[in-house]
This record gives structure tokens, C-alpha cells and sequence, in this order.
């Protein structure tokens, strides 16, 4: 592990949770070796924050590029900050993203190590639960590893949208049960597989968080 993060892990992240004291359920769900998937609903900026805050062990996440280029002591600050939780630079705007992201995430995971993943795709802007992108089922076949679901509640509140500032609120965060895709899952069609599973993904995470299904996907806002 880096000095970096070490230093957030003994650190800031003690002084996180005194702050805003979230309730945590079903740490003892995450295994603590070996390449394990960590699969959340998404609903603001900070989840990203706040999963690695209180899970086990690292988490790595995929974060924008820019966070990782600006200059000057703001710059050096941001990238030390990102680094230091695990974050790993992705170029979204690039046609080859969604592809590379994949890439990225199936080194971490046959490396042995815990990456987390949003399958909505992107942050729920109205609250509801929305269907989940294959990926996450790709991963996890892939890499061979277990997915473990993750239920966020409050995170909204501490960083509302549009909001650049974090306020207190009640956060929970509740680890599912590892879900596993053997061989019945091998016996099918790639793609029917896929869906099969990640459909399975999205309904651990739908009883974790108990938010209303939308039933289509979330398409990302234009900019």
C-alpha cells in the first residue's frame, strides 16, 4: 500500500467517520484478500468517498481525469487526495473509455484487489434505482471474482447536486452478501449471462437500498 494512502487510511478517514458517524452494516460481508467487486447504487459525488472510508480495505475507483491534471498547490492537492483513496484517472470524454475502463478495472481485480463500480453508469439524479449496465457481470466472469452489493442511503444530503460543499447528514452504508456466477451461468449464452447476472446484482442492491426501481437505464445528462 502507498505512504499515501496509509496516511488517509490512519487518518482521514478516522476523521471522516467522527464527523459524520456513518451507520455501517455487513463490513465482515467484504473478504479481505483476493479480487472481489464491490457493486453500489450511486447517488451523489461523495459515494466514492464514503465506501472506502468504511470498508475493510482498499477500494479503488475510477475518477475523472481532470481531478488528476490540474496546477499549482490546489492541482497538487487534488491529485494527492485522489490518489490517496484509491482513485484511478479515466478519460471519459475519449471514444475508447468504455473499453479502457474495463481494461483498468480487470488488472485491479486479477491483481487481487477490490474495485468498486457503479452499474447504473452514473449517479441517480431523482433518487430511484435504475437498470444496471453488463460490465459488472463482465467483470466478475472475467476476473472470476465475487460481487459483493452495496446499499447507500443519506449521501445526497452530505453533497447535494450542485452543492461544492459537504454538510453533515445520517449516512448508511450496508455490504450485501458475496454473489458468485458459476458454472450454471457458463452454460449460457455470453450475453444472456451477462444480463442474467447483473439483473441479479441490481436486485441484491435494490434489497440493500431499498429505493424504488425505475425500470430503464439512467442516461448521463448532456453537457
Amino acid at each position: 500500500m502507498s505512504s499515501l494512502y496509509l496516511a488517509s487510511r490512519m487518518t482521514v478517514a478516522p476523521a471522516l467517520r467522527a464527523i459524520w458517524r456513518p451507520t455501517v452494516e455487513g463490513r465482515s460481508n467484504v473478504p479481505r484478500t483476493g479480487g472481489v467487486l464491490i457493486a453500489s447504487n450511486h447517488l451523489s459525488f461523495v459515494d466514492s468517498v464514503v465506501i472506502p472510508m468504511v470498508a475493510p480495505r482498499k477500494v479503488f475507483f475510477l475518477a475523472k481525469a481532470e481531478y488528476f491534471t490540474g496546477t499549482g498547490v490546489r492541482g497538487a492537492i487534488s491529485r494527492a487526495w485522489f490518489n490517496s483513496m484509491g482513485m484511478i484517472p479515466v478519460e471519459r470524454d475519449d471514444s475508447r473509455a468504455a473499453a479502457d475502463s474495463l481494461e483498468t478495472a480487470l488488472t485491479v481485480l486479477r491483481a487481487g484487489k477490490a474495485f468498486g463500480i457503479y452499474p447504473e453508469g452514473t449517479r441517480s439524479r431523482d433518487g430511484r434505482l435504475y437498470r444496471g449496465h453488463t460490465g459488472v457481470a463482465h467483470l466478475a466472469m472475467q476476473a472470476g471474482v465475487p460481487v459483493v452489493p452495496v446499499g447507500l442511503h443519506g449521501t445526497p444530503d452530505v453533497q447535494p447536486i450542485g452543492s461544492n460543499r459537504p454538510r453533515l447528514a445520517k449516512v448508511t452504508v450496508r455490504f450485501g452478501e458475496p454473489l458468485t456466477f458459476g458454472s450454471s451461468y457458463k452454460a449460457m449464452p455470453a450475453g444472456k449471462a451477462r444480463r442474467q447476472a447483473t439483473d441479479e446484482i441490481m436486485a441484491a442492491i435494490a434489497g440493500l437500498s431499498g429505493q424504488q426501481l425505475a425500470g430503464c437505464y439512467n442516461e448521463r445528462p448532456a453537457s
